[in-house]
């Protein structure tokens, strides 16, 4: 697995990461089983051995679960912990966790980012994390209390890296005008069939502008030296197999990743993925499954080089139209 220094920081990750959504079982009360520990210490070993150092997790994951899991894993292999990369997420509280009739809601107050990396940190067994993202944007956001969370954090020796998920340029901006840290990551949904982030410059000055709208947060990131991590890279599966009541774009982007993968003699799910990685923004797509051979076919994406004609053909199936 090829690595590239994260810009910013004196990392060296992986180009494909691992992600925990559903790594500690049910979303529920149900405690942790030896089977879903054994499936952790399976996935994070294959993740290490096809060169992949970087995880994602994040407070709220199976109610906390994920972390705890992946904890377990780490103190049953101790050489895990130095291999890898931790990236923690906060910001988003579960409906009814002081209440049952307490709404979901965001919280980027001072005592709220700092207890929740707490949390994380006993749950993983670990001093620290190498990353700390905001989940989604808080629209009751004061910086000044994010600024104080990462401070204390950082001068702890708790976080060594901040960052954010789902924000937009303007979100960004807000926030650097009081955190004296660097914003080093935005972590965005992005996939073929989610291609928005890369396709809404194209739309600039065209008919589809006020449709699709046009952020410049893509662009806003690389000349900001932030980093973009792709979550939801290969779209649920949904371009793969997909029914016969899927659109005909879905099915006009399973049929080309098919062909492009035969080409390259490899699965569609690595052309999915080579997608992504063919960017120049080095974009860091954040692998979701819970299984270990899949994991290992999704690594080989690192060995596929799309042509730009290949990257246009794909993008062309996924829009349902040409280029402007």
């Amino acid at each position: 697995m090829q690595t590239y220094r994260l810009m910013q920081t004196d990392l060296d990750v992986s180009r494909l990461a691992l992600g925990t959504w559903n790594l500690g079982g049910e979303w529920d009360d149900s405690p942790l089983t030896s089977e879903l520990v054994e499936r952790a210490q399976s996935l994070l070993r294959t993740a290490v051995d096809h060169g992949v150092n970087f995880i994602d997790l994040a407070d709220i994951y199976v109610r906390g679960k994920s972390d705890e899991v992946v904890g377990r894993a780490l103190a049953a292999d101790r050489s895990l912990r130095d291999a890898l990369i931790l990236q923690a997420k906060c910001g988003i509280v579960l409906g009814g966790q002081g209440h049952p009739n307490d709404p979901a809601h965001y919280n980027f107050e001072t005592n709220h980012i700092v207890a929740a990396v707490e949390g994380t940190l006993t749950r993983l067994g670990t001093d620290r994390v190498e990353l700390l993202l905001l989940h989604r944007p808080d629209p009751l956001v004061e910086p000044e209390e994010v600024a104080s969370a990462w401070d204390q954090l950082h001068s702890a020796g708790k976080v060594r890296y901040f960052g954010v998920s789902n924000h937009t340029a303007q979100q960004i901006e807000l926030l650097k005008r009081n955190v004296r840290q660097p914003l080093v990551v935005n972590q965005l949904e992005l996939n073929l069939l989610h291609h928005h982030l890369i396709t809404d410059g194209m739309m600039a000055n065209t008919q589809d502008a006020d449709r699709f709208g046009c952020t410049g947060t893509l662009d806003y990131c690389r000349l900001h030296d932030i980093s973009i991590q792709a979550w939801s890279p290969l779209a649920r599966g949904q371009m793969f197999q997909p029914g016969s009541d899927a659109s005909a774009e879905v099915q006009a982007t399973a049929r080309t990743l098919g062909a492009i993968a035969e080409a390259h003699g490899t699965a569609p799910e690595c052309v999915a993925l080579a997608w992504l990685l063919r960017h120049p923004a080095r974009i860091q797509p954040i692998i979701g499954t819970m299984n270990p051979t899949r994991l290992a076919t999704a690594c080989a994406a690192d060995a596929v080089h799309l042509t730009r004609l290949e990257w246009f053909r794909l993008l062309e199936a996924a829009r349902g139209r040409q280029v402007p």
